[in-house]
């Protein structure tokens, strides 16, 4: 892979051509399109760029739609708006399961659910003949279905404020054992290590790496073979020299306090689902190059996780919640979109959700693709969120309409949302006509948003023992602000070594935001004040045809 890799980068310049050509010729910039030195500076250090992490390699691989092996009307769905279908979509679904996996339709019509719609076999899709075709009329809310759900670090919150879905993807014995905690009020942890974080198994250590390598060196491959998913683990030191180089190291970082960040501490060790593509001995070549560096402080291992879902998908269709008040911030009662959880090569595809609490989330999830999904209705408190440790997922193609209705009092608007050390992650193409650019807090880093037009009126959340918004390497390219205002977006006195280009002229207003970390946050600006004059005009874009 590392030899392949080297002989595509002589083929830089071409290809740095062909990405340029191809975004001038998609868009039509108000202004002559200008190169940054940013990005001429990442063709020639794609893995390792300072500023700019690579993201190539975000979303889903497989899209495999498998067979068609059930229709729902089979299975008692009646498409008349009235009749409960959620026992005959649910037995659908199982049944698929059961098969080895394929493709559930769902035709034309108005169908009405009055439970979750759970996906939890891998190769199982959930297919609507199209959004604007097929609904899914949901009646009752999380809080109902599944019980009161507190936060785990304490106070009167739900957590269906940032979790769960009407429907939700994830593996069916992971799915079990969260329905059972919550019920019996044992508030878990949601990833990909159990709800205490004691599943898992090591496998073998893990020799020292550099950020951006595509190989590793093991103690032992014995137990590992190629197309495993595996978890990479580094767990923090004393020092936190862990938590400091994912926002870059130096002496913000160094300086930072770290000790009394107790939610946190509470996500690390990292883990990083990937899979490998080549074992040679000891040698092991991954499907993506290293996020951080591996160092033996870190007790690097790769270890076993919970059964992951695995190419999975839902498509072509609209969620209705029965329309509700919002609720007051943090006390939301699930009427929730889609989610994603535990979940690895997954995709959601020309989906809208409506009237919802909050709209598409990934939880533990990695390597998936939002593609094509909006959010409408009332208005929502996270209408995306990205968290507990969700790496290199693509959202791309997405909407955020305008609310229909005022916004309640004491209700909350983010947007889209990561946090919880979530790395490598995309927004592209996106029009939010509300919300903002939410850096949550715990530490995300390595994140993309690039060729989005906003009506920046969100505002970010995140408890304070939480830590940084931002880590290092997160990227705006090419944003549109159309009312204005600067928070979250322009993040060169933010965020450290981090970058934004093609940003139009935004000044601070509303919520205004200190860096965590004092002194040089060794961060870039460039082609300020321009609107759609960037090229590339689409970061992730043109990160693909580099190294296609």
């Amino acid at each position: 892979m590392n030899g392949t890799h080297l002989t595509r980068r002589t083929l830089l310049a071409g290809a740095t051509a062909v990405a340029l050509g191809a975004a001038a010729g998609r868009a039509a910039a108000a202004e002559p399109a200008e190169v940054p030195s940013l990005w001429r500076e990442f063709t020639r250090t794609p893995f390792t760029h300072p500023q700019i992490p690579y993201v190539g390699r975000a979303g889903c691989r497989t899209r495999g739609h498998g067979r068609v092996v059930a229709d729902v009307t089979d299975y008692g769905a009646v498409p008349d708006g009235t009749t409960d279908c959620a026992p005959a979509i649910n037995r659908a679904l199982a049944a698929a399961g059961r098969a080895g996996g394929g493709t559930v339709t769902v035709p034309p019509g108005t169908f009405r659910i009055d439970d979750v719609i759970r996906i939890g076999d891998s190769g199982v899709v959930l297919r609507g003949a199209g959004s604007g075709r097929t609904t899914l009329y949901a009646t009752k809310n999380l809080t109902e279905l599944i019980g009161v759900y507190g936060s785990r670090y304490g106070g009167d919150k739900s957590a269906w404020s940032w979790a769960g879905g009407l429907i939700w993807l994830a593996p069916s014995a992971r799915w079990d054992s969260l329905v059972a905690a919550i019920r019996s009020r044992a508030w878990p942890f949601e990833g990909w290590t159990g709800n205490k974080r004691d599943e898992w198994a090591p496998l073998t250590a893990v020799e020292p790496a550099r950020q951006g390598s595509w190989t590793v060196t093991v103690a032992d491959p014995e137990g590992l073979r190629p197309g495993r998913l595996v978890l990479l683990r580094l767990a923090d030191d004393p020092a936190h020299t862990l938590l400091q180089h994912m926002a870059g190291g130096g002496p913000g970082p160094a300086a930072y306090s770290w000790d009394d960040k107790t939610k946190l501490l509470s996500y690390v060790p990292y883990e990083w689902p990937v899979r490998s593509t080549r074992i040679r001995g000891r040698r092991i070549t991954l499907e993506r190059p290293l996020p951080l560096d591996i160092r033996p402080e870190w007790n690097p291992q790769l270890t076993t996780h919970v059964q992951e879902l695995t190419g999975s998908g839902v498509e072509g269709l609209t969620l209705e919640a029965v329309e509700t008040p919002q609720s007051p911030h943090l006390l939301d009662k699930g009427y929730n979109g889609v989610v994603l959880q535990c979940a690895y090569d997954c995709w959601v595809d020309d989906v809208t959700v409506t009237n919802v609490d909050n709209g598409f989330g990934l939880v533990a999830a990695s390597v998936c693709t939002l593609r094509r999904t909006r959010v409408a209705g009332r208005g929502s408190h996270h209408p995306y969120f990205c968290r507990e440790g969700s790496h290199d997922n693509l959202i791309e193609d997405f909407t955020i309409e305008q609310r229909t209705v005022p916004a309640p009092p004491n209700t909350q608007l983010h947007g889209i949302n990561v946090e919880g050390l979530s790395s490598h992650n995309v927004w592209s193409r996106g029009r939010m006509e509300m919300g903002t650019f939410d850096s949550h807090r715990g530490l995300p880093f390595g994140n993309v948003r690039t060729d989005i037009t906003v009506n920046n009126n969100g505002r970010h959340g995140g408890d304070a023992n939480a830590g940084p918004l931002f880590g290092a390497r997160f990227t705006h390219w090419n944003i549109r602000v159309t009312n204005g205002r600067a928070g979250l977006m322009k993040i060169d006195g933010l965020a450290p070594y981090s970058a934004t280009a093609g940003l139009n002229t935004v000044t601070e207003f509303d919520q205004t935001d200190v860096p965590d970390f004092t002194g040089d946050l060794h961060s870039r600006l460039e082609l300020y004040g321009t609107a759609g004059a960037v090229r590339p005009r689409n970061l992730y874009d043109a990160q693909r045809e580099l190294l296609r």
